[in-house]
């Protein structure tokens, strides 16, 4: 596929010119200016000029998502928005791809190398000569050619080291970093890094509502306890290596660590690092029966997207008489040590077995930073139910059955 430069030097291709005229054709949709627009997305006008004419692709599609929401695209533009922008970041990935450094070529072995010239023979009493004391009436000729004999195998010597002294030089001054690793950043002697402005916890074993769930467990019924109250999931799934099945909650809170200097929380992003087919697990359900619940800041997630997002819904307040709904409010957050905030992530899937982890963008007192969020250490998984054989519990006869032996669907 053929490719041209513009502007910044950016190489452009069918991918990008597409992604820029699906932008170009939201702004004309809308009507506001450049400048307009960027106020109300955090954007200067060039930058918007330059997503609209292809001469850059923003890093995240966060913000070309709210151009859509504010130029009233529907959900099918905001998908077919995100596919050619998954497709023309992939364009923008390889143009910042660094060239591979070249290996440096080893020196050809020579058994009279002309530099350095070896120097004369130390002196009787162990000291080393002074060069810049050399007699200049000395003959040349010791120092122009080595002496044959006993000497030679000790140039050989000294040509192997030279070979391993430039390969070792050229490992240690390239060390390889992964994208999935990066390198920490360096601390000046005798300093520690600076310890975040706020706490999180999180929690990874939660149920819809408080009230039930699906795991996927690779063994068959009566090898299956029954299932526990939602407080002691996280002992029964580990007992049992049981994955999400259809859906994942987690419960990221975050609590600044100063009464009045507030953190502000910016994003929240979604990374996922491996997807195999659904797991050919049968599906068990702990259907308990609800109770009451908070859930001020939700979050959705779609695993099966090729850039999943966390896109914010609606919450729910089940906590009283009736349910109460909770408008939906998007980043920046503010969190203080007396005003924490509460986001739940609802990760679902139909059709992957994917893990997966979260980054949370923050700023407070002039610093910014990022913060991985996983479970325990380790990527939270989710795999898809559909076409798995479904057991609910039956607590009268005490035995896992079939949904269609207790009447259930679905």
């Amino acid at each position: 596929m053929g490719r041209r430069v513009e502007g910044d030097g950016m190489p452009k291709d069918a991918a990008v010119e597409e992604f820029a005229g699906l932008v170009r054709a939201l702004k004309a949709r809308d009507g506001r200016s450049y400048e307009a627009l960027g106020r109300r997305l955090s954007v200067s006008a060039s930058t918007l000029h330059r997503y609209c004419s292809g001469a850059t692709v923003p890093e995240e599609f966060a913000v070309v998502d709210r151009l859509a929401l504010l130029c009233g695209a529907d959900e099918k533009e905001r998908r077919a928005l995100e596919a050619a922008w998954t497709e023309a970041d992939r364009t923008r990935r390889r143009a910042a791809s660094p060239a591979p450094m070249p290996v440096p070529a080893a020196p050809e072995s020579n058994p009279e190398p002309s530099a350095p010239e070896p120097g004369p023979g130390p002196a009787p009493d162990g000291s080393a000569p002074d060069p810049s004391a050399a007699d200049p009436s000395a003959p040349e000729a010791p120092r122009a050619r080595p002496r044959r004999g006993a000497p030679a195998p000790l140039l050989v010597v000294a040509a192997v080291a030279l070979v391993v002294l430039a390969l070792a030089a050229a490992l240690l001054g390239h060390p390889t970093r992964t994208a999935s690793a990066p390198a920490p950043a360096s601390t000046a002697p005798g300093r520690t890094a600076a310890p975040l402005p706020f706490t999180w916890s999180i929690g990874s074993q939660l149920w819809e509502g408080g009230c039930g769930h699906t795991y996927l467990v690779d063994r068959a019924p009566r090898a299956v306890a029954p299932p526990p109250v939602a407080a002691d999931s996280g002992a029964w799934a580990g007992t049992h290596g049981a994955v999400h099945g259809g859906e994942a909650l987690v419960r990221i809170t975050v609590q600044g660590r100063s009464p009045s200097d507030a953190v502000v929380l910016h994003a929240l992003h979604v990374r996922v690092v491996d997807r195999a087919a659904p797991l050919l697990w049968n599906a068990y359900r702990m259907d308990n029966g609800c109770g009451g619940a908070v859930t001020p800041r939700h979050f959705t997630v779609d695993l099966d997207r090729p850039r999943p997002l966390a896109r914010p819904v609606d919450g729910l307040d089940a906590s009283g008489a009736e349910v109460r709904k909770i408008p939906a409010v998007s980043f920046p957050y503010k969190v203080t040590s007396s005003d924490p905030e509460e986001l739940l992530v609802s990760a679902r899937t139909a059709g992957c077995d994917c893990r997966w982890y979260l980054e949370l963008e923050w700023s407070a007192g002039g610093r910014t930073g990022t913060v991985r969020i996983t479970d325990g250490g380790k990527p939270f998984r989710t795999s898809g139910t559909r076409g798995r054989p479904a057991y609910v519990h039956d607590s009268a006869e005490g035995r896992w059955i079939t949904d269609s032996d207790s009447g259930q669907t679905g």
